[in-house]
């Protein structure tokens, strides 16, 4: 099953505006969305000292994307009762595979990736929502954000089970054509190469999905 990707996002000048809206600033130097943090608050979900392990700046990161996850919750992520309970399985999750390469078993039911999300969904204060996005912060080129807007968007079905996979196959057809069209959008609102292209493609779909209903 392919992502519906609507045609308003094939537009290459409307979608890199709507990257430059987004990352653009406020005349004090703050962004304009909060959002425009995710990837770089604290150096970096991915960055080698953390890359396997949850850290405070990445509760910091999915408060950017309005993700307020509970004081307790957090301790509980950064300091579970069994050591490693969560960091062990987001290790087995690769940190150098994009999305488009990936093979269906690092997006699949019963891999780590899918094991991980379960186990944080289960945190109370956290829900599926804030998992996805936890693990969009530590693997930005593998995961993709979703939220009830991106949801709406690209009219996925009321219980999505396979949003991850469905991406993926999106991104590796017509020869990678999707990709290649988010890099040039990227290049085009020049927002810098170290975003990666799901996180252009969820962050046009957000903006769209905020102006255009139905």
């Amino acid at each position: 099953m392919n992502v519906k990707v609507p045609a308003a996002l094939w537009d290459r000048e409307y979608v890199a505006d709507l990257l430059r809206q987004y990352w653009s600033s406020l005349p004090d130097g703050s962004p304009v969305y909060t959002g425009a943090r995710f990837e770089r608050v604290g150096g970096g979900g991915d960055r080698r000292e953390v890359v396997h392990h949850f850290a405070s700046e990445d509760f910091v990161a999915v408060a950017m994307l309005s993700v307020d996850v509970p004081e307790r919750a957090i301790l509980h992520v950064l300091e579970p009762a069994r050591p490693g309970y969560f960091n062990s399985l987001l290790r087995e999750i690769p940190s150098d595979t994009e999305l488009a390469d990936a093979t269906e078993e690092h997006v699949a039911h019963g891999g780590p990736a899918w094991t991980l999300w379960t186990r944080l969904c289960e945190v109370h204060g956290i829900g599926p929502v804030g998992a996805g996005k936890l693990l969009a912060r530590k693997r930005p080129h593998l995961l993709p954000v979703y939220d009830s807007v991106i949801k709406r968007v690209f009219e996925r079905p009321k219980r999505d089970l396979t949003f991850w996979s469905d991406v993926r196959t999106q991104l590796r057809t017509d020869q990678g054509a999707l990709v290649s069209h988010l890099e040039a959008v990227r290049d085009l609102a020049e927002i810098g190469e170290d975003i990666s292209v799901l996180r252009v493609l969820d962050t046009a779909a957000w903006l769209h999905g905020r102006t255009v209903r139905g």
